[in-house]
């Protein structure tokens, strides 16, 4: 081979090599973006602290209907669920054989009292007689006995014509109270009396009852911040208490508590308290499960979060917090009550610090990230939506 055409072979295979050289060469590494997260601002401010808990609602009084006497009903004089006052029929229990014994005991007392009248004229008439000796001293005793069991009898045949009396009246069933009637559980043509059972329930309902069921620990944290019990009991009719219906309105009149039962019970370690809320136009109904919520306490200068931006683990709560270099940092934190969707802060953060809300998955400590603005900002709510602790 000429020597040149073998250096132009040479040289075209070192250029050959050298272009693949080239291209293997690794390209560099682009930095991935700094990750989106959504960030909150920690705000301050006067937070009302409520607690809520479930209870029943009952009736101021419930009057359960009886019969007082043995009988057919024949007569159902109310409208099932209409208000009722007072003194206003329910039932009547067929009247005739009780009219008939009043009638006949009424006759007992005529002849009670016609005996009466001649025992009281044997006596007057034997007085004269037995101080002239005109008759025995045993012939008067005996007309002044007879005078006596006269009106023995007098009188125990005016008690059976009251007791007649009152039986009759009874057949006649009002109600003791105003109110709303339950659905009858007697119906017309059953023999009803004591022993049968109720005919239905009145039950005052305006004001109206609501229970609940307080934790003891509650109970004992109320009773050191108001040692004294004159002021507690003061204290506790000065709270604020709002009902929530069971779909979740808040009923418009606010109640008071009126009573706290005298013991916790032993099984249920709970402390049963008793409030009362107005009820015009009777909205609420005994047998309602509803919640109570109650303000204890403001906590001023609270420091608050959005519930999401608080993680716990292992019984330790943290949050993340972005500094002004857009750094983030894991942060340990105390917490307190929650309020809404917001988590009070006891120590560990400071008013005007960012803190992550979203994205939490996405970073790790000293991790620089994008933060955008969280779409609900930390604002103070009102009552809505406490959490009972």
């Amino acid at each position: 081979m000429c020597p040149f055409k073998k250096i132009e072979v040479e040289m075209l295979f070192a250029t050959i090599a050298l272009l693949c050289l080239a291209g293997c060469k690794e390209k560099p590494r682009s930095t991935p973006p700094p990750p989106v997260v959504q960030v909150a601002t920690v705000t301050q401010a006067d937070v009302p602290i409520y607690h809520e808990w479930v209870g029943t609602l009952d009736g101021l009084v419930n009057a359960t209907i009886r019969a007082q006497v043995n009988g057919y009903l024949v007569a159902q004089d109310y409208h099932e669920g209409d208000p009722i006052k007072k003194g206003d029929l329910l039932f009547e229990i067929d009247p005739r054989p009780f009219q008939a014994v009043l009638d006949q005991a009424s006759g007992q007392l005529s002849q009670a009292e016609a005996r009466l009248g001649k025992t009281e004229l044997d006596v007057k008439r034997y007085a004269p007689l037995v101080r002239d000796k005109a008759i025995s001293q045993e012939e008067y005793d005996d007309a002044v006995q007879a005078n006596l069991e006269a009106k023995a009898a007098v009188l125990a045949a005016k008690g059976r014509v009251e007791e007649a009396r009152l039986n009759l009246g009874f057949t006649r069933i009002i109600s003791p109270i105003d109110g709303i009637p339950s659905i009858a559980k007697g119906q017309i043509g059953d023999l009803v009396g004591p022993a049968t059972g109720e005919l239905t329930t009145v039950s005052t309902v305006d004001p109206i009852k609501a229970y609940y069921i307080v934790p003891e620990q509650a109970y004992i944290s109320f009773t050191k911040r108001f040692p004294d019990p004159v002021n507690r009991t003061e204290q506790l009719k000065k709270l604020e208490i709002q009902l929530i219906l069971a779909d979740g309105t808040v009923y418009p009149h606010q109640g008071k508590i009126v009573a706290v039962d005298r013991q916790i019970g032993t099984t249920t370690g709970a402390l049963r308290v008793e409030a009362l809320f107005p009820n015009p136009g009777y909205p609420l109904r005994p047998g309602e499960f509803v919640r109570l919520r109650v303000k204890f306490d403001t906590k001023h200068g609270a420091l608050m979060v959005p519930q999401q931006a608080v993680s716990e683990l292992q019984g330790a709560y943290q949050v993340v917090v972005v500094d002004a270099d857009n750094k983030v940092h894991i942060q340990p934190v105390q917490v307190g009550e929650r309020n809404g969707n917001l988590w009070i802060i006891e120590s560990g953060i400071k008013p005007g610090q960012r803190v992550v809300v979203e994205g939490l998955q996405k970073i790790r400590d000293g991790l620089v990230v994008n933060p955008t603005n969280s779409v609900a900002e930390t604002t103070v709510p009102g009552p809505a939506g406490p959490q009972n602790r």
